[in-house]
């Protein structure tokens, strides 16, 4: 009877330990699938954290995601304030847009307020010298179309700072 009940023993903890590696190799297999996915959607073009949880967020279990959202991160997949800089840089080429547009812009990508001031704070007068120069080409598209008081409120509409707006015209 003891021999049977040994075997037994033995025979249930060889099963739970059975039962827990294919959990662990199932969890392992469902993080590596997700954060794959995760990984395509942020490859095709640079996402901001708060951009991949909101993707991800109804299809995704919360803590699966996290994880796969820390470890893109430590492997400097998922980067805020590299995003910034790529954002910035390209709206800088293209558009002319002010400096709070191009905050607004951020923001709406879910980037953090602390994050977007430490970069503004940190390339000041870049960004100034950048909306200094868009005023100036909007001031020259407007002038036929508009006097001196209307293209000033039309800059200031769009978020340009007052002393920028004038110093564009003395220029």
């Amino acid at each position: 009877m003891k021999n049977a009940d040994d075997f037994l023993k033995k025979y249930t903890n060889l099963n739970n330990i059975d039962i827990e590696e294919k959990q662990g190799e199932a969890q392992i297999e469902e993080f590596d699938k997700t954060k794959t996915k995760i990984l395509k959607y942020v490859l095709y073009k640079k996402r901001t954290e708060s951009e991949v949880r909101q993707k991800f967020s109804s299809s995704v279990e919360e803590n699966l995601l996290e994880d796969v959202i820390e470890n893109l991160k430590q492997n400097n997949y998922i980067n805020d304030e590299s995003y910034i800089n790529r954002a910035v840089d390209e709206y800088l080429a293209i558009n002319t847009l002010s400096i709070k547009e191009i905050r607004n812009k951020l923001y709406t990508k879910g980037v953090f307020n602390d994050i977007i001031d430490t970069y503004f704070s940190n390339n000041e007068l870049k960004l100034e010298e950048y909306e200094i120069n868009c005023a100036k080409k909007i001031i020259i598209k407007k002038q036929t179309q508009m006097d001196r008081t209307q293209i000033e409120q039309f800059l200031y509409k769009k978020g340009y700072k007052s002393n920028l707006i004038k110093i564009a015209f003395e220029e």
